[in-house]
Formats: C-alpha cells, structure tokens, sequence
C-alpha cells in the first residue's frame, strides 16, 4: 500500500511538473502551492478526507455554508478530479477540520480556479 501511495504521489507530481513546465506555475511535493484563497462549502455535506482519495480515512464532515481556507490543489488523475486541502471552520461548533475537500464543493463560483491538468496521450 505504501509503494500503491508513493506511485501515486509520484504521478501528481510529475503531471504538475509538466504544468510548471508550459505555464509557469509554482510546485510542492505532490501539489500546487499558491496563495491562501477562503471560500464556503456549497454542498449539503461533504467529507473532509485525511488523503485525496475517497477511499482514504474521512477527519470530519463540513456542512453548507462552512469556510474553508485552502492553498493547495491535488489532481487525481485516475479519477479525473481535483482535490483541495486545506481547513475547515464549522459554523456549528466552531470545530477546525484540516483534510482534503473535492474541489466542486469548496469553490462552488470558480472564484479561485484549478489550473487546467496536462492532456494524458
């Protein structure tokens, strides 16, 4: 499973070093780094992920209308989507939930839009 998690990271890795390569853009390890952006989740509810992947351990849920703060974005290219980690405020408690969030429910407006990923051939 490591070596399945490390093939992976390596993957998102090397489909963002193609993005920095034709457009410029700054890189972490297994993400893209920018400025920090807040937003509200726009669905009902979504799971708060430990890793990218929706089978990995679920940290919390966030509910409509809770913010999130994130400055990071993770493509997923077995399942063609992406990933923002960042964290959580409920408004209900109060309670800070740090994960990965599916993109379309933390910026619902393309206020703060993914770069587009590398065509696969």
């Amino acid at each position: 499973m490591i070596v399945r998690q490390r093939v992976k990271r390596a993957a998102v890795a090397g489909a963002l070093g193609l993005a920095v390569a034709s457009g410029g853009i700054a890189t972490a390890s297994t993400a893209q780094a920018a400025d920090t952006a807040t937003d509200k989740i726009s669905c009902k509810a979504v799971k708060v992920h430990k890793s990218y992947s929706t089978g990995s351990t679920t940290v919390g849920i966030a509910y409509k209308g809770d913010k999130i703060t994130y400055s990071q974005w993770v493509y997923q290219k077995s399942k063609k989507r992406w990933w923002v980690h960042g964290t959580v405020t409920r408004k209900s408690d109060h309670k800070k939930i740090r994960g990965y969030v599916v993109y379309q429910c933390a910026n619902p407006y393309n206020t703060w839009p993914a770069p587009t990923p590398p065509i696969p051939k």
